[in-house]
């Protein structure tokens, strides 16, 4: 069953590397995601398992890496356990299998990429397997929010965009699992919110797991709605 859960954001920015001359300004972010990071790996989890966007649906069962040449950094990441074989990790599996490096997290560790059209039901589906495969699983869940708080954003400015975001949050922060599973597919695609289909993998994940939520961090530094939440 589902012990504990991270929700973090997936920005390249995150690393330092990439963010360069600008890592600073999401230090906060940062710490934030450490310690959410961190209380997971303190609730015993026997196996984690990384949820986030990739292209289409995918599975890592026996490791996996990722890079981040794509942003002239010529470094990468790879899951804690395994190899490197088979098809690179998503972009946000990649922050993910990052995050977890930092961490120095050594746990038995699957990795699961989701299309950003997967239907509700579908997420809600894969969460509760993904909760069974252990006596105790500890869920990484890469996600941005909205990309339209901003006239700078990537998406542009859309007034709809904070209170999607303000809706997301309170989810987050109150492991909500039946907001989150209520989040509208189209709405959330017209603001790119990237993390919907992930946390509604969460929402189908902790249904039964009876967690508390507790919400660490909730801006849009650069117009993109940037969450970190911790489930326990």
């Amino acid at each position: 069953m589902l012990v504990a859960a991270a929700v973090c954001p997936c920005p390249p920015l995150l690393v330092p590397e990439v963010a360069a001359g600008a890592a600073a300004e999401l230090d906060g972010l940062r710490a934030a995601c450490a310690e959410a990071v961190e209380e997971l790996l303190a609730a015993g989890p026997e196996l984690l398992v990384l949820v986030g966007e990739g292209p289409q649906a995918e599975v890592w069962t026996e490791g996996g890496a990722g890079s981040f040449q794509q942003y002239g950094v010529p470094i990468g990441a790879r899951l804690p356990t395994g190899g490197v074989s088979g098809p690179e990790l998503s972009p946000a599996l990649t922050i993910g299998a990052w995050l977890l490096t930092q961490a120095g997290a050594q746990l038995p560790t699957h990795a699961c990429a989701v299309p950003a059209d997967a239907p509700v039901e579908r997420m809600l589906g894969l969460g509760e397997g993904l909760a069974g495969l252990a006596d105790r699983v500890g869920l990484l869940v890469l996600g941005d929010g909205s990309a339209c708080r901003s006239l700078k954003a990537p998406g542009y400015l859309d007034d709809r965009a904070e209170a999607y975001d303000a809706q997301v949050a309170r989810a987050l922060g109150a492991a909500d699992t039946a907001a989150l599973a209520g989040l509208d597919p189209r709405l959330s695609a017209e603001l790119l919110a990237a993390g919907r289909a992930p946390w509604q993998v969460l929402a189908g994940a902790g249904r039964q797991a009876g967690l508390g939520g507790r919400l660490r961090y909730d801006e849009a530094p650069y117009g993109v709605g940037y969450f970190v939440a911790s489930w326990s």
